[in-house]
């Protein structure tokens, strides 16, 4: 039998959040935990570039850890190639740097102001300076999805009804409504985040893990032992109740 697996939603740049829930993880399940990070680090709060370097460093230390790409750190990469490329699943007008999705936000994390400025090429010359080839690397490596025996983490969700092993990166990285009312049993438990909800919630055939840390909530870290969840708190382990909808 495999140990606890942990898995930290949506970070959005909140890097304190982040130090608070590694420290939750450790005391939870030690030094050693197999921890999965389900993507969008970046964007919103203050501190991406402070995440970015933890989970690096994590990583480069040998933790046990798993980066998922989300949807926000595609459009932060793809921003940074050079030339910059605008996500076809967004309206023209909302472009990354929009303070909607808070690309604004990560690039005054790095130094990189928008005041003063109106053209994204202006911003685009400066953080081509400004951002470590170490985080785009990083951002350009993140894997889509990750699984064991009882669970598949990705981004998003999935597609209904297509393997799992052949899901598309536009689902795994965006996918909302048509897998959220989709009450089957898609063979594993599906761990998400993405679409903020109020806490942390088991919703039998998937688990949403995104809290809405993007928003100013605090960031959720859950342990899950065959699919029995629990969200991580102040004071120890919270059972999560499949809550079939």
């Amino acid at each position: 039998m495999t140990g606890p697996i942990y898995a930290v939603g949506d970070i959005h740049g909140q890097h304190t959040e982040l130090l608070r829930v590694l420290d939750l993880i450790e005391a939870d399940g030690g030094p050693e935990a197999q921890v999965v990070f389900i993507g969008d680090y970046t964007d919103r709060g203050p501190s991406s570039c402070d995440v970015l370097d933890t989970l690096i460093s994590g990583l480069s230390a040998g933790k046990n850890w798993h980066c998922l790409k989300g949807n926000h750190d595609r459009m932060f990469s793809w921003f940074m190639r050079d030339y910059p490329v605008h996500d076809a699943y967004l309206p023209v007008y909302l472009y990354w740097l929009h303070e909607r999705l808070g690309g604004d936000k990560t690039m005054a994390s790095y130094g990189v102001s928008m005041v003063g400025t109106d053209r994204q090429t202006d911003v685009h010359a400066r953080a081509k300076s400004a951002v470590p080839q170490s985080h785009i690397d990083f951002l350009n490596g993140l894997d889509l999805s990750f699984e064991t025996e009882h669970l598949f983490f990705a981004h998003a969700g999935i597609q209904p009804g297509i393997a799992l092993g052949v899901q598309s990166e536009h689902d795994l990285l965006w996918i909302r409504k048509e897998f959220h009312v989709d009450t089957r049993d898609h063979g594993k438990v599906i761990v998400h985040g993405h679409t903020p909800v109020e806490t942390a919630t088991h919703y039998g055939n998937r688990i949403n893990i995104d809290a809405g840390a993007g928003y100013g909530r605090p960031l959720t870290a859950v342990v899950i032992e065959g699919t029995t969840c629990w969200s991580l708190t102040d004071q120890g382990r919270a059972l999560l109740n499949p809550a079939h909808t």
